[in-house]
């Protein structure tokens, strides 16, 4: 498959008998799992979902050729993806976490606080983490009130000075 992709789900595992893997999501897309459409390993075989199911905080999922155990268990540890293209368009100011990784995060004192490694989705917001050269660790938080902007194309953030938070030895 040519062009970026993106990381939607890792199958952890087999569940019973009939081929149907355990899935966890990595995806906010509703319909990225339903019957009939695709999603690719990362070696590009494409995988045709037959069905999934909710199961806690997981997915059940069964593919179209994948009937038994041990053609399940062959995708045990697999990561699936899409193509990048696939996915909507986001309105201003909102962003993939995929587009935020790698980017450098600058105070507005041009404090460099290292760049964004992961996106955490909690409920209120997404929390930035973002680790320095000498090792610590700042969480960003992604309000209005800390971030000031972004710049995808420069791979930049700008965010305020915040006391305790991203200038911690202000007072």
């Amino acid at each position: 498959m040519a062009g970026p992709t993106v990381v939607v789900g890792h199958v952890t595992r087999a569940h019973g008998i009939r081929g149907e893997v355990a899935v966890e999501i990595r995806s906010d897309n509703e319909e990225r799992f339903a019957a009939g459409t695709h999603v690719f390993l990362t070696s590009g075989r494409r995988l045709t979902i037959a069905r999934a199911q909710r199961n806690g905080a997981r997915l059940l999922v069964a593919f179209e050729g994948v009937v038994d155990r041990s053609g399940a268990e062959a995708l045990r540890g697999e990561v699936l993806v899409v193509p990048e293209s696939w996915l909507p368009e986001l309105p201003d100011g909102e962003y993939w976490p995929f587009q935020l990784e790698g980017c450098e995060v600058v105070t507005e004192s041009g404090r460099a606080l290292g760049a964004v490694s992961q996106v955490i989705a909690n409920p209120a917001h997404d929390l930035w983490v973002a680790p320095a050269a000498d090792g610590t660790e700042t969480l960003v938080p992604a309000i209005r009130d800390v971030v000031v902007d972004v710049d995808l194309a420069e791979r930049r953030i700008l965010v305020r000075d915040v006391p305790g938070l991203t200038a911690p030895d202000a007072d």
